[in-house]
């Protein structure tokens, strides 16, 4: 059996969320330790929580939902790549020099905001790497099929829109949130099943990695 990788952080009240969207509600209003026949849990929070997936509905007019996603570009090789931690923004120069395989669908960055350990703070910190404009259509340009972060936008911050609609515009699927701290960089099998929410913009999901060692 390959060793499972959890790249998830776990839903909690504490964990960062984007700013304006609500932080993760978790509530019991029926529990056996109050002497209920069962414990019962309610969720609250935003679809792009945590790991979560962009579906085209979140930034272009008419696109389709997270329910219309091709699950087979969410399943697959796919190579981690380790974004040297001097980098602020992924461009396409720092693309070109990681020399990834040609034909490659798959690519998750593990940049300096896994280093950091954003994913762990319990505030969100806007000085995150992302991938720039130019980065965006690089990737789209060499056919790659789904892109993963290690923050909560695979945008910069005061530049969300342009890279989300060039991936999205040309059926790139986005995973955002991944926990690649302890991730070697190399090849793996990534497996990213978010909730089927139906015309959603987005939803969460837990992603894996299968290393065959």
């Amino acid at each position: 059996m390959p060793k499972i990788i959890d790249l998830s952080p776990t839903l909690s009240p504490e964990m960062p969320v984007w700013p304006g969207d609500p932080h993760v509600d978790l509530r019991r209003p029926y529990q056996l330790a109050q002497g209920d026949d069962f414990t019962l849990t309610t969720l609250r929070m935003s679809a792009h929580t945590g790991t979560h997936v962009d579906a085209p509905a979140h930034y272009l007019q008419g696109g389709v939902g997270v329910d219309a996603l091709p699950l087979d570009a969410l399943v697959g090789p796919a190579r981690v790549a380790a974004i040297p931690n001097h980098v602020t923004t992924i461009t396409a120069e720092v693309l070109s020099d990681l020399m990834l395989p040609p034909g490659l669908q798959r690519v998750l960055f593990r940049t300096r905001n896994s280093a950091r350990r954003l994913l762990d703070a319990p505030s969100f910190d806007a000085d995150f790497v992302a991938i720039a404009e130019d980065g965006a259509e690089w990737l789209v340009q060499r056919g790659v099929r789904l892109v993963g972060v290690d923050y909560l936008s695979v945008a910069p911050y005061n530049a969300l829109a342009a890279t989300h609609r060039i991936l999205l515009e040309s059926g790139v699927v986005i995973v955002e949130g991944l926990n690649l701290a302890d991730v070697a960089p190399g090849d793996y099998t990534f497996v990213c099943l978010p909730l089927k929410l139906k015309d959603a913009d987005g939803a969460p999901a837990r992603a894996i990695l299968l290393d065959e060692g």
